[in-house]
């Protein structure tokens, strides 16, 4: 059903970012009939490689199924991960501290996704939608309530309103909210994976088989341990995400999470001495502190872009995925665009910085353990 007629003065959505978030609202948009293109940065799709595993909960189990259309939900689902039933937490010994069980998720539902293949899945049907390429540094709206964007590499672009959900750096959020930028958390995670085969498979302990398993030091670091099998293919692979403070890493970052590790129980080393040394990565683990509602109009913030927050719980892209899934389910309704994206932004606000509050939480709680 195509409704740009019934979205009342609205013709255009420029998106900035093509994120999980930017493209999940794209998607629905898409859909819906509204004309959307979204301008990101990174010259091809195959670029990036930002990070591997993300979980997906109930709520990003809803908000998928609200954005994307049959077809490319069920490709999403037929290239996800099997799905896992727990997560625990362990001592560097691997005593067991805390577990909670998830028995019998449906095959219909997402526990947990590859973020490359994730979003080459999103990115599905959308063709000439996504400009890659385009790095969106500012943008101004015209007396006539225009928005209109810059690109880095020259050029412009215009539409009748601008998402941004191009992350943490957002040049749109420091055009719309000016100087509310997250906050260094003073930790850092180094992502990386072992590939999953008939040699490694086997040294897995079987609760890392089944979940996301957290091992807290008593030197006050900790690793993450999650697998990543994929429904579609017999090739997996078991992330590896070591959190530490800055001063905790060295010029190789592979050696770093051996050395970090290297009194904890020998399966814990084992398996990180297994993981493909080139895959580490070190992420700044960030916040945004809330902040007072802004003049709504024309311009609105999705994702890590207005709420960053860290990645424990696993509540990010799920909340992500729901602005995406809130915001276009109000731009679709009928209602004036200025309307849609004020009440958008009534849900978003409070909702996204009450999750970045529990997941600091929920840090500080894994930290002191």
């Amino acid at each position: 059903m195509h409704l740009i007629d019934t979205v009342r003065g609205m013709t255009r959505v420029l998106i900035s970012g093509a994120g999980i978030g930017g493209l999940a609202l794209a998607q629905a948009l898409h859909q819906g009939g509204v004309d959307v293109v979204v301008h990101e940065q990174d010259p091809t799709p195959a670029t990036r490689n930002q990070g591997y595993r993300i979980h997906i909960d109930a709520n990003g189990n809803a908000a998928l199924r609200a954005c994307l259309p049959p077809a490319v939900l069920d490709r999403v689902r037929d290239t996800s991960g099997i799905n896992g039933d727990l997560v625990a937490t362990f001592t560097q010994r691997l005593e067991r501290v805390f577990a909670q069980e998830f028995p019998g998720i449906p095959a219909s539902e997402i526990s947990n996704v590859d973020r490359d293949t994730f979003r080459r899945g999103l990115l599905t049907g959308l063709g000439d939608r996504v400009v890659f390429g385009r790095t969106v540094s500012g943008y101004r709206v015209a007396d006539s309530g225009r928005v209109r964007v810059e690109f880095a590499e020259g050029g412009a672009d215009e539409g009748d309103l601008l998402v941004g959900a191009d992350g943490v750096g957002s040049a749109v959020r420091r055009g719309l909210v000016p100087d509310s930028g997250p906050r260094d958390l003073g930790l850092r995670c180094l992502y990386g994976r072992m590939p999953i085969d008939a040699e490694t498979g086997p040294l897995i302990p079987a609760d890392f088989n089944r979940g996301f398993c957290w091992v807290a030091g008593d030197n006050g670091i900790g690793v993450g341990f999650a697998p990543v099998r994929y429904r579609d293919r017999p090739d997996g692979y078991l992330m590896v995400a070591l959190v530490t403070t800055p001063s905790g890493i060295g010029a190789n970052l592979h050696e770093t999470a051996l050395e970090a590790t290297k009194d904890w129980d020998p399966r814990v080393k084992t398996l990180i001495g297994y993981a493909d040394s080139t895959s580490f990565f070190p992420i700044t683990l960030r916040a945004s502190d809330r902040i007072d509602p802004w003049q709504s109009g024309p311009v609105t913030l999705l994702g890590d872009a207005i709420h960053t927050m860290p990645p424990a719980g696993g509540v990010g892209a799920n909340t992500a995925l729901q602005d995406a899934a809130t915001l276009a389910a109000e731009l679709l309704s009928g209602k004036d665009p200025l309307d849609a994206v004020a009440a958008y932004e009534r849900v978003m606000i409070p909702r996204g910085f009450g999750t970045v509050e529990a997941s600091v939480q929920m840090l500080t709680q894994l930290a002191a353990h």
